[in-house]
């Protein structure tokens, strides 16, 4: 398979593409670092683990407890049947 030409204005394109791309990147990196470390010093606080606040935080911003319910509701059912509950 032959490689494909890009032109001069598809070059730019790719390249101011790439150049603002990495920057977004290498910002959403640090914002998530920083609210990692929010996670962790506030669930030291309330001696809780911090995958239950960032669980928790992740459910409501997607607006999923519902769904989220259902799951685990459907979890303990399998348990349950098995003997495990």
């Amino acid at each position: 398979m032959d490689p494909r030409m890009f032109s001069g204005d598809e070059k730019a394109k790719i390249k101011k593409l790439f150049a603002e791309g990495m920057q977004v990147m290498s910002e959403v990196n640090a914002l998530n670092e920083g609210l990692s470390e929010t996670i962790k010093a506030i669930a030291e606080e309330l001696d809780m683990k911090p995958g239950v606040l960032k669980k928790a935080l992740r459910i409501a911003f997607k607006n999923a407890f519902e769904k989220e319910q259902t799951a685990f509701t459907e979890v303990e059912e399998v348990l349950e049947v098995a003997g495990h509950r």
